[in-house]
């Protein structure tokens, strides 16, 4: 049976290649920062990273890390009901909380479980969930696992949201479920529109917090905090995989009585391993951190606006942004992986990102700023960006 399977895969896999879509991991031989080294030994400026406060390779962080290992060891060997909870997994959920100024926290190996985990403990074929139409995969993933109805409205267009409300009154629950930043194109999600409609016909609301904490809001508290509305969302997912350190780790925070039952039922949180201790014990370090100083947050959001601002006066198409995320439009699948290949030989480290990951048609180089970034740098970046564009006929008369 093997071999006919083989030549199935091969044939897929020739199909990808063929139609430009093929991903190939670049190899990095150094810690995560704003510069890194890739396997040739060549050091390179790295904008596709979501090492949003720069905290990747902090030292405090790996301090806090190593400390935790010698404390409460490598790994806790089972799941938390089974063989207990250790007790800096539980300060780490009080943080958690804290931050987003919620009842509880419940942690999951990656945001992806927890977004996988928190649909079908908590809703039935009764209920109904409406989901942006751009929601991260994990969010879909989650939704296909539930039995819910389902309800599907264009990226934040707040009619169309309307309408899905108005059909789903027919079910006894309803659960608006949004990312707070869109990952590909850095938008904001509406929060105070999505709100102010779930007050209106009777919904709760969850958010998907990954790109947007840490980033967005005067002092990194996310979505919420950039719609002052702290404490009233009913579910919040995020990670610390991406702003919050970038190593591993996944939570869900809200409503006391919900993370209760996730406790009980999420099967991601009963079947898998917490995060290793030394995570977590970084973890705690990294949100004490964030309470003692706001410096990395107004640096970003000003890197952000730096390379933004020129960019588009460079003449490329810049899809607009809240995030720390830049969509560089390039539309063509091939010429974005031509692009970020002449880029990498200019010492700037970005992907093409390309349909099944954006739709087709959509092609772009995600650029992602850091506050690790300095002037300098952003300055290389743009210059690099300005040069092949040019080359590529991308760019041909920048703005005036």
């Amino acid at each position: 049976m093997y071999q006919n399977f083989k030549s199935h895969l091969e044939t897929e896999l020739t199909n990808i290649e063929q139609a430009g879509l093929y991903k190939n991991e670049r190899i990095i031989v150094s810690p995560q920062g704003a510069v890194i080294r890739v396997g040739d030994g060549k050091e390179v400026l790295n904008f596709c990273a979501n090492n949003y406060l720069g905290l990747s390779n902090h030292p405090a962080l790996i301090e806090a890390a190593k400390k935790g290992m010698d404390t409460h060891g490598y790994g806790v060997s089972s799941v938390r009901f089974i063989c207990g909870t250790q007790d800096i997994h539980k300060r780490l959920e009080a943080s958690i909380a804290k931050f987003f100024g919620t009842e509880d926290t419940i942690l999951y190996a990656a945001c992806f479980d927890a977004n996988g985990g928190v649909f079908e403990p908590l809703l039935n074929e009764d209920d109904a969930i409406i989901s942006d139409s751009l929601n991260h995969a994990s969010i879909i993933d989650g939704v296909r696992l539930c039995k819910a109805q389902r309800y599907r409205y264009a990226n934040a267009d707040m009619d169309d949201l309307e309408n899905q409300l108005k059909t789903a009154q027919a079910q006894r629950f309803r659960l608006i479920v949004t990312d707070g930043v869109f990952s590909m194109d850095g938008n904001v999600a509406p929060l105070d529109k999505i709100y102010a409609l779930a007050e209106k016909y009777n919904a709760m609301v969850m958010v998907d917090e990954s790109h947007s904490a840490g980033v967005v809001g005067k002092t990194g508290r996310g979505v919420t905090e950039r719609y002052n509305l702290r404490g009233k969302i009913e579910i919040i997912t995020g990670t610390l995989g991406k702003a919050f350190g970038g190593a591993i780790g996944g939570f869900t925070t809200g409503k006391k009585e919900i993370i209760d039952l996730l406790r009980q039922r999420s099967r991601p949180y009963l079947f898998s391993n917490s995060i290793p201790p030394m995570v977590a014990a970084a973890g705690i370090r990294m949100f004490e951190m964030m309470d003692e100083t706001n410096d990395s947050q107004d640096k970003l959001h000003e890197n952000t606006s730096y390379f933004v601002e020129r960019m588009i006066k460079a003449g490329f198409d810049v899809k607009p942004t809240e995030s720390a995320i830049c969509a560089v439009m390039l539309y063509d699948a091939k010429l974005s992986q031509d692009v970020a290949t002449l880029l990498l030989d200019e010492g700037i480290y970005v992907i093409g990102f390309y349909f099944p990951v954006v739709p087709k048609g959509q092609a772009r180089i995600r650029v992602q700023i850091s506050a690790a970034h300095n002037r300098e740098q952003l300055d290389k970046c743009i210059a690099a960006f300005t040069k092949v564009g040019k080359e590529m006929k991308v760019i041909i008369t920048p703005n005036p």
